[in-house]
């Protein structure tokens, strides 16, 4: 539409601001043509398709004619002046519209907006960063093992006193201040003694009771309890031991092997097999924990703003994921979430953003395809059927964009960790799992 264009105008360090200046008849003229266009399809009451005179299409449609005609023409001459002056835009712009001057022949309006800063950072050679390592010994397959034995257990009717591991089936009433109170009370109901499924002092009371015994016991309720009106109280609780059982382990033998799929039942398969899953997830937590450490450094080195526009879009998004979690947690999803409580988390971010893709450009760091299928090829190990699970991922292309992800994620990890001083650091397996 030949809109005249002004230079850009450094407001700050990355706000800009252009004038646009757009003739009026060259907006007349549009809304016309496009005028005459709706009026080839639009219905009205009384006239046939087609058949509407124009000035009725004008009267009905031609603020919204004219908004958009205005709308498209701003656009256009935005588009001109960012590609004329090689400007990269982070955000929507803000349109503000002038007051009309001398010359009503032409709109006047400011574009207003942010754009991406120059990627900076310190010298990264110069970082020391700790790297993680753990390794899954002898003793770590044992207690893996053992879980997978005790997840297995089987009780018997034992005739003796109650001991920590048992299975207890109980009756029993609590009251305070000789008052029932809701959730105080249940019949025949089963739990394991000693695995602080029940509160300290009611599990100590049933400890050495004999089926058919009944005991009263004081319970002192946390002042932080879920259940606000007994939280920081005292219950007595009347306890009616019904049942005790036993537990009684599997043996690792060929049979318990089978039964984990080992198919001819080799035991030293087994063990080999829960080895290779722990090693597997143990690499998972190891990559994650170094991956964040290199993040965290990665943000000291940063010299840089970061565009207002794109931290306020990262916290809006901050705030739907924790709706979406709230509501897949049946929790009520509707109450105000502002953004501003995650804007710190959303600045570091977008930070952090914007300096992963500028080193993933500048040292070529995408993941490579044969990088993708290795990564993909590992998960399908753990599977019964790993081709199935390679067709899944190559079905959908935004299933292996997830695995993109992750590969440039790790690459960049790689490089930073070859460019930095790096202090190695064994950690506890269980320590490192229980994160």
């Amino acid at each position: 539409m030949n809109s005249t264009i002004g230079s850009v105008e450094t407001v700050s360090a990355l706000e800009r601001r252009i004038s646009l200046a757009i003739p009026a008849d060259a907006i007349a003229s549009e809304v016309n043509v496009r005028l005459q266009k709706l009026s080839r399809k639009v219905k009205m009451a009384g006239f046939r398709p087609g058949k509407v005179p124009l000035k009725m299409v004008a009267q009905a449609h031609g603020y919204e004619v004219e908004s958009e005609v205005v709308s498209d023409a701003i656009n256009e001459a935005l588009r001109e002046a960012v590609t004329k002056n090689e400007l990269r835009v982070a955000g929507r712009p803000r349109i503000e519209q002038k007051a009309a001057g001398e010359d009503a022949k032409v709109l006047s309006f400011e574009a207003t907006f942010e754009v991406y800063p120059e990627v900076k950072h310190s010298d990264i050679s110069a970082l020391t960063i700790e790297k993680v390592t753990a390794v899954v010994g002898e003793a770590e397959l044992d207690k893996t093992i053992g879980i997978l034995l005790k997840q297995r257990v089987k009780y018997v009717a034992a005739d003796r006193a109650a001991q920590n591991d048992d299975r207890l089936t109980i009756d029993f009433l609590g009251k305070i201040d000789g008052v029932a109170f809701a959730g105080g009370s249940a019949s025949d109901y089963a739990f394991v003694l000693g695995q602080k499924q029940m509160l300290a002092d009611f599990e100590a009371g049933l400890l050495g009771m004999k089926a058919g015994e009944t005991k009263a016991v004081d319970v002192k309720f946390p002042e932080d309890y879920h259940g606000k009106d007994v939280a920081g109280k005292t219950a007595v609780f009347e306890l009616t031991l019904k049942k005790v059982e036993a537990p009684i382990l599997p043996e690792l033998t060929e049979a318990f092997a089978k039964e984990l799929g080992i198919v001819d039942g080799d035991v030293q398969k087994l063990r080999a097999d829960v080895k290779e899953n722990l090693e597997r997830e143990l690499k998972g937590r190891l990559t994650q924990r170094n991956k964040q450490a290199v993040l965290d450094a990665l943000l000291t080195t940063a010299q840089f703003e970061v565009p207002k526009a794109l931290v306020e879009m990262e916290a809006q998004s901050m705030v739907e994921r924790a709706r979406a979690d709230m509501k897949a947690r049946v929790m009520k999803d509707d109450m105000p979430i502002p953004a501003d409580v995650f804007q710190p988390q959303a600045e570091k971010r977008t930070k952090l953003g914007l300096m992963v893709a500028d080193l993933v450009k500048q040292h070529k760091l995408e993941a490579k395809p044969d990088q993708v299928k290795a990564m993909i090829e590992e998960q399908a190990r753990s599977y019964d059927a790993p081709d199935e699970v390679l067709r899944w991922y190559y079905a959908d292309p935004r299933r292996l964009d997830d695995v993109k992800a992750v590969v440039m994620e790790d690459n960049l990890m790689n490089w930073v960790l070859g460019q930095a001083k790096v202090s190695e650091k064994t950690v506890d397996f269980d320590e490192l799992m229980a994160r």
